[in-house]
């Protein structure tokens, strides 16, 4: 082996090695906080940071059954967090024939998606935008959407970006 070669590897597999080793050290790090003190200021702790709970649920069907379980789960989940302080959020992902969720000419679950919105305006509504103009151009009109509902470039990808940001995906 040409010692030039050698050098090269050595030089480069060293800070490598040592980032490796470091890697785990700083993510614990990084997944505490340091609480300065007690109430009474006699002790230090280290707490661990209340998670926020994300999820998002999948409607790619125009069976009301399950249009209403994704909002009856959304508001089940609502419900158990807030009931435990502790924070969620929630997005519900129309694609295919579930878009016909969020229009507001075709949603046979338009008046549970007002009580949705009414009481946790928080919880996002998110369409596929490729369905979207599919439909429209089938249909040659504009779709009127339900209020508050985003258009999104891909329902399918939207799901894969809140999935690979920690998000916990359910199917009702």
């Amino acid at each position: 082996m040409d010692r030039t070669v050698w050098y090269r590897r050595k030089l480069f597999a060293v800070p490598l090695f040592s980032l490796a080793l470091a890697t785990p050290f700083f993510a614990t790090l990084a997944a505490t906080e340091t609480c300065s003190a007690s109430p009474k200021g006699t002790t230090e702790q280290i707490v661990q940071k209340t998670p926020i709970h994300r999820i998002v649920f999948q409607v790619n069907s125009d069976d009301p059954t399950t249009m209403k379980h994704a909002i009856t789960n959304s508001l089940n989940a609502f419900k158990n967090y807030t009931d435990k302080n502790e924070p969620v959020a929630i997005e519900i992902v129309a694609y295919g024939p579930g878009v016909h969720m969020f229009r507001a000419d075709t949603s046979p679950v338009k008046d549970l998606l007002q009580y949705l919105r009414a009481n946790h305006p928080a919880v996002v509504f998110s369409m596929c935008g490729n369905t979207k103009a599919i439909m429209e151009k089938n249909e040659g009109r504009p779709l009127p959407l339900v209020d508050g509902t985003q258009v999104v470039p891909f329902g399918v990808a939207r799901l894969v970006e809140l999935q690979e940001a920690g998000w916990t995906y359910l199917r009702p």
